[in-house]
């Protein structure tokens, strides 16, 4: 079984993924995938920094997500143009890497934060979705990421909101309270899911 993976940004997806890791199930995440393809001298890197200029880059050269970020989160265009050029080369290396883990794995996760709004639930058996209240979220990503409450708000803001996501999951794990409460809810969710494998 493939399992999709997802939720808000901050909502407590490496948290699950680590959780599952400990029970021994493999999982593919798309950021460190992105990580792997943008380095610099991939092609990808590449075209990023031709799109949007040497100001995206650190001082060691490499990408400065905190500074791409900035740039493409308050403009749609941009975020658009930036979506262009990486979902293409993140998806192929994910389908790869899938591929051959279920080769020999009977569960599959592939942690994707934009599974949804990019409408490839099509692509895997089951989303689970990680959800908790905005609030909550809000208050970890500020604290996370150390922003002020309106850059918190625009990043929330700028994906699909948590009703719209609900809807479209198979599985909810609930990230309201603490890692314990966190890791009860995902051994729920896995042993359902294993009744169905």
């Amino acid at each position: 079984m493939r399992v999709g993976l997802t939720g808000g940004i901050a909502s407590g997806k490496s948290a699950v993924a680590e959780f599952l890791k400990n029970e021994n199930i493999p999982v593919v995440d798309a950021d460190e995938v992105s990580r792997a393809v943008m380095r610099p001298g991939s092609s990808l890197f590449h075209d990023i920094v031709q799109a949007f200029g040497h100001e995206v880059l650190n001082q060691d050269g490499d990408l400065d997500r905190m500074a791409l970020g900035e740039k493409v989160f308050s403009n749609p265009q941009a975020l658009e143009r930036l979506n262009a050029l990486t979902h293409p080369v993140i998806w192929a290396e994910m389908q790869r890497q899938v591929t051959e883990l279920e080769k020999v794995h009977p569960l599959v996760v592939v942690m994707v934060p934009l599974l949804l709004e990019n409408r490839r639930q099509d692509w895997v058996d089951e989303v689970w979705l990680v959800s908790l209240p905005r609030q909550v979220q809000k208050a970890r990503l500020m604290e996370r990421n150390h922003l002020t409450e309106e850059q918190a708000e625009a990043r929330i803001s700028a994906q699909m909101p948590l009703a719209e996501k609900l809807t479209l999951a198979d599985r909810v794990i609930d990230n309201s309270g603490s890692l314990e409460q966190l890791h009860q809810s995902l051994l729920e969710v896995l042993r359902q899911a294993q009744h169905s494998l």
